[in-house]
């Protein structure tokens, strides 16, 4: 089966040696977004809460080109600048995932790429067609 390469342009394009997505045996591993606007390249302006908006369209973006949506997501790790954006990143998250939630992982870090105050990466398994 392999492995195949995901990559859309409504989600920030790689800045790096990395795919947007790697789909391989029915699962779908995502790159960690950030709060990239993908039509300009740029960190979108705003508090934890905004920046959480704009990663989860782009997670939903890499997802819907490989065939899946937020509800087929198994696995989800956040990485926070502050534990303290914690509420108000939850809140955000939890509207994107209505029904049953992925199991989850979230830590602090020291530091995230562009100065961001939030990335999320996610696993999830895409139907089969």
């Amino acid at each position: 089966m392999g492995k195949h390469i995901i990559s859309t342009k409504r989600a920030p394009a790689a800045v790096g040696p990395y795919s947007q997505g790697v789909l391989v045996e029915g699962l779908l591993f995502t790159a960690g977004q950030v709060a990239l606007d993908p039509a300009t390249g740029k960190v979108i302006d705003g508090d934890v809460a905004a920046q959480t908006e704009q990663v989860m369209l782009n997670l939903q973006a890499i997802l819907n080109s490989a065939g899946a949506t937020l509800d087929d997501v198994v696995k989800t790790t956040v990485f926070l600048q502050e534990m303290d954006h914690f509420s108000m990143m939850n809140e955000v998250y939890a509207q994107f995932f209505a029904g049953d939630p992925p199991a989850r992982s979230t830590v602090q870090v020291a530091g995230l790429p562009l100065g961001v105050l939030v990335e999320i990466e996610a696993i999830a398994q895409v139907p089969q067609k």
